[in-house]
């Protein structure tokens, strides 16, 4: 043990540094430490004539959990495992993030969610993409973000050109809003089929401006200049602070929406002024007859774009039927971005395709309108022009079609457990025991659009399937029956005309051919798990 006697102070070998603040540094950064006495010699004594001792470290009482406050002449010391002090939940990307860039998390239809790091000016678009990436999704097109308050039962698809964190800027800081990643097909779908979207009888007499020409011309046209036809209707309206709804005549123009205080009369003087379309945004109602006391379920409301949503502010309104309510939409969205939409929609055209999955994903999926009939029966194939002889191709073709399966399946080394007849449970369009509602929620939040479709066991009839198909905004079910023919197993949707040995071979054939359907399947809906 080593004794020292008087006063004695910290200094470090070869060092001559006698200030306080410049001992304390040297002290932190040295590993080597010396004790020596004090003398009436001493530098030190001779500036000061109290002499500073040791004193102990003062910890603060507010210092927070697992992280220490030291003094600013601290030397930073990198941290050997940065993956340790970041929160458990992922992110698309564990390096260091830049300071700009904001943490936002995005729910899945699973109900999981994906935390992801983006820059304050990220649009929809780019979130979307990123999130493809790192969901490792098997194609790049027609994917949304839905803004989504489930209390309330609102929700909306983002534009491709809106900024998220702008966005999640307007949410209450108490409720339970969220964004939500899945399939949407419809997002652009006024364009490609504008007649269905827009019917003649909803087009205001006012937007009839060029003379000579067709309802679908005069769409189309607007359409392509980034505008949208006037639109006037009756809907019905919940009264502010009641639970009655009132029948209303509503006008949707360029410059807001108006109401008729005097049945359908366009006259200036029985308008009235009800909001201005560049501060609002347009929602649908989920559940409106549960949470609304609605008349009908297709239900959509309008409200300030820059405020937390609140009750009060809410202006619900209800259509008669979903061509309807998607018209009213449709036309609220155009008005207000107008050119922009274009533009969006011009861009999602050109979005890269990843060709890879299975053959009835949207990246290998094609258009029914860029298919044509081929004749190979000469030297050369030719297009079929003729209508009709198109339509009895198809029919020889399906036909032949059954031919093949039936010689296939009578083969002597085909065994039953060849292909098993659950293999539809790993599809994607199968959806298990989901019920009649809930499956068509499934396919209107993926877009109505004709040919989306999925497959779900039948709630009613033991054994059997049943395949939802959305055909001109509307959700058609099909029952599937189980049968037997020569002691094999089939599937049949036209009462044992033609036979599926499984619901796979049944979604295979229906993508080319229509059969009963009245439209080929095309999309499969999906369930989106991040």
């Amino acid at each position: 043990m080593m004794e020292v006697a008087g006063a004695w102070m910290e200094v470090f070998e070869g060092s001559e540094v006698v200030d306080q603040s410049a001992m304390e540094d040297t002290l932190l950064g040295s590993s080597t430490l010396t004790l020596a006495p004090l003398v009436s010699g001493s530098p030190c004594v001779r500036r000061s004539t109290t002499v500073r001792r040791s004193q102990p470290i003062l910890i603060a009482s507010n210092r927070v959990r697992g992280v220490e406050r030291f003094s600013s002449s601290v030397p930073s010391i990198p941290n050997p495992f940065p993956e340790l002090c970041h929160s458990m939940s992922p992110t698309h990307n564990g390096s260091p993030q830049p300071n700009d860039t904001r943490l936002i998390k995005v729910y899945g239809e699973d109900s999981n969610s994906r935390s992801v790091w983006i820059s304050p000016g990220a649009t929809a678009r780019d979130v979307c993409h990123l999130l493809v990436q790192t969901a490792h999704c098997i194609d790049r097109e027609n994917w949304a973000l839905i803004e989504l308050h489930p209390a309330l039962g609102l929700e909306r698809c983002l534009e491709d050109h809106e900024r998220v964190i702008e966005v999640q800027g307007t949410w209450s800081l108490k409720g339970d809003t969220r964004f939500v990643f899945c399939k949407n097909y419809a997002k652009y779908e006024f364009f490609r089929k504008p007649v269905l979207f827009f019917p003649e009888s909803m087009i205001s007499d006012s937007s009839d401006v060029t003379k000579g020409m067709t309802s679908s011309e005069l769409i189309q046209n607007l359409l392509q200049s980034g505008t949208c036809p006037e639109i006037q209707g009756f809907l019905q309206v919940k009264e502010t602070s009641r639970k009655s709804w009132k029948k209303v005549y509503y006008f949707l123009r360029r410059s807001g929406l108006y109401c008729s205080t005097k049945g359908s009369s366009k006259e200036p003087r029985h308008l009235q002024y009800v909001a201005d379309l560049d501060d609002l945004n347009v929602y649908t109602v989920v559940n409106s007859r549960k949470l609304y006391g609605a008349p009908a379920d297709f239900t959509f409301c309008i409200k300030p774009s820059k405020n937390p949503v609140r009750v009060q502010d809410l202006k619900i309104l209800c259509a008669e039927n979903e061509q309807t309510r998607t018209c009213w939409t449709s036309a609220f969205r155009l008005f207000k971005y107008g050119k922009q939409l274009q533009c969006n929609y011009q861009l999602s055209k050109s979005a890269p395709r990843i060709l890879q999955g299975s053959k009835f994903t949207d990246a290998k999926s094609k258009s029914e309108d860029s298919l044509v009939a081929m004749d190979f029966s000469g030297k050369a194939g030719r297009v079929i022009q003729n209508q009709l002889e198109a339509e009895s191709a198809e029919r020889e073709e399906g036909q032949a079609w059954r031919r093949r399966e039936a010689l296939r399946c009578s083969l002597p080394n085909l065994t039953a457990g060849a292909r098993p007849t659950s293999i539809h449970k790993s599809q994607p369009w199968f959806h298990g025991g989901v019920s009649r509602k809930d499956a068509q929620r499934l396919v209107e939040k993926q877009g109505l659009v004709d040919g989306m479709f999925l497959i779900r066991e039948s709630q009613q009839h033991g054994q059997c399937f049943v395949l939802s198909l959305c055909y001109k905004l509307k959700t058609k079910h099909y029952l599937v029956i189980p049968c037997e023919d020569g002691g094999r197993k089939y599937f049949t949707m036209d009462d044992g005309l033609t036979l599926f040995i499984d619901l796979l071979q049944l979604v295979e054939f229906h993508q080319i051919n229509r059969g009963i359907l009245p439209v080929c399947l095309k999309h499969p809906c999906v369930c989106v798990a991040l």
